[in-house]
């Protein structure tokens, strides 16, 4: 082990024990037994998330007597906030935790084991999305097993699917997409290439086939020309290879070969997600939490599969979010049946689905939600499909942090700007993610 890996390792180890010590010496708002209970739960999400959560709780207050303190961030402060807790001995009693955080909370004595919890509620484990579950299960080595121990379980699945602009197209008189087969890449590029013109009669484009992030959309390229990430088991780099360069490369030709894209300064005017709700762009990712403002878009939009690159099959992933209960919890029991009433009770999800949050964490609920007539998007049943049938978990989701992959993204800027080839980049980033992947499991091996 080289030194800085030495010294990364044993700064995790560290910092694992700093949690440790903290979380075992008290946590929590909760009251005392001998006074009402109140036990603290603490998420992140916008105004619509909030009320539905305000909703769901006063219902579980009123059925159970139990109070429940609620404390709301924004999503790109909550990390922050939480770790704030972690090191202050306040650990809300219930939270919302990551998937790549899971180990380190295990590790670090954060989070309660909740296996016997759920297993003598009446959760039925069977009519929850599988990934959903395994994704907060951990072995002590392996994260997502079906045989670890449960850490949490899912608040939600997140399928992130494939729309279009159906208004768009049909002023273009251009076919709507077959809902069940995946457009190829050519047959995406020439629907693109239609929808990519100048409206106005300005001599500037005003109206795009397409605008992706490649942090976010690059995934679904790769895995459908039969790239990945790393090995099987997580412990090589395999981004230097030329089905993972090939989808990186019709990526970065997005803009700069077939220019269906909105170029840099466009994009700095208004960016592409911006330039999707005000209808200038044909075809943009839709995740079940876009649903409640894309309903009330002025165009119609429905969903669709990933194109595919190559001959891998459509492919996407599929996200998740867990809640979790705090190790030092003085109530872990009542904060238990709160996790598993958020994540399994109909009448919870019901209170969540129809905010337009998530789609149904119960199989059942969730095919008669897909069903419904005149559902928004019409094909919901695309969610189901990705978190059934096809979603793969982010490559990063189930190791000992993330930044062996941030660095992909860190210097690939020239490859999208057309001065650097895919195939060079990829040569050059490889080793440098070899590097940080083998720190992160001696990370994970030193905490363990």
């Amino acid at each position: 082990m080289t030194t800085r890996r030495k010294l990364l390792a044993a700064a995790a180890f560290a910092v694992a024990g700093t949690l440790a010590l903290t979380a075992c010496s008290g946590g929590g708002d909760a009251s005392g037994d001998g006074g009402d209970k109140t036990i603290t739960f603490m998420f992140r999400g916008g105004p619509d998330e909030k009320a539905a959560y305000e909703a769901a709780i006063a219902k579980y207050t009123e059925d159970t007597g139990t109070k429940v303190k609620v404390i709301v961030t924004d999503a790109d402060q909550y990390a922050t906030k939480l770790q704030a807790a972690v090191a202050g001995n306040n650990v809300p009693d219930v939270f919302y935790i990551e998937q790549a955080s899971l180990q380190s909370y295990v590790a670090s004595g954060v989070l309660l084991d909740i296996t016997d919890q759920v297993e003598n509620s009446d959760v039925d484990l069977s009519n929850i999305w599988e990934y959903g579950v395994n994704s907060y299960r951990f072995d002590g080595e392996v994260q997502g097993t079906p045989d670890g121990a449960l850490y949490g379980l899912p608040k939600d699945v997140g399928p992130f699917s494939f729309g279009y602009n159906k208004t768009m197209l049909e002023a273009a008189g251009i076919p709507l997409p077959d809902k069940d087969t995946p457009l190829t890449w050519d047959e995406f590029v020439a629907i693109s290439k239609q929808l990519t013109v100048d409206k106005n009669g300005d001599g500037t484009l005003d109206q795009w086939g397409t605008g992706l992030n490649v942090q976010w959309n690059l995934q679904s390229m790769v895995w459908s020309n039969g790239g990945d990430w790393t090995n099987e088991d997580h412990t090589k780099v395999t981004v230097d290879t030329p089905e993972f360069a090939e989808a990186l490369q019709k990526f970065a030709d997005l803009t700069n070969v077939e220019k269906v894209t909105p170029s840099a300064s466009d994009a700095a005017t208004l960016d592409t997600y911006q330039r999707w709700m005000a209808g200038e762009i044909g075809f943009f990712p839709v995740g079940p939490w876009d649903v409640s403002v894309y309903n009330d878009l002025d165009f119609d939009y429905d969903l669709i599969p990933w194109p595919t690159v190559g001959d891998g099959g459509t492919a996407t992933w599929l996200g998740s979010l867990g809640i979790g209960v705090s190790a030092t919890s003085k109530h872990p029991d009542d904060a238990a049946k709160l996790v598993t009433y958020l994540s399994a009770d109909p009448e919870a999800q019901q209170t969540l689905v129809d905010a337009n949050i998530q789609i149904p964490n119960l199989i059942d609920v969730a095919q008669e939600w897909a069903a419904e007539e005149g559902a928004e998007p019409a094909n919901r049943q695309e969610f189901l499909d990705i978190a059934q049938d096809y979603g793969r978990a982010m490559p990063a989701a189930f190791t000992y942090g993330a930044e062996w992959y941030d660095e992909l993204w860190t210097n690939i800027q020239p490859v999208l700007d057309g001065k650097q080839t895919a195939a060079d980049y990829l040569a050059e980033v490889q080793p440098k993610m070899q590097t940080l992947l083998d720190e992160s499991i001696a990370n994970a091996e030193q905490a363990g």
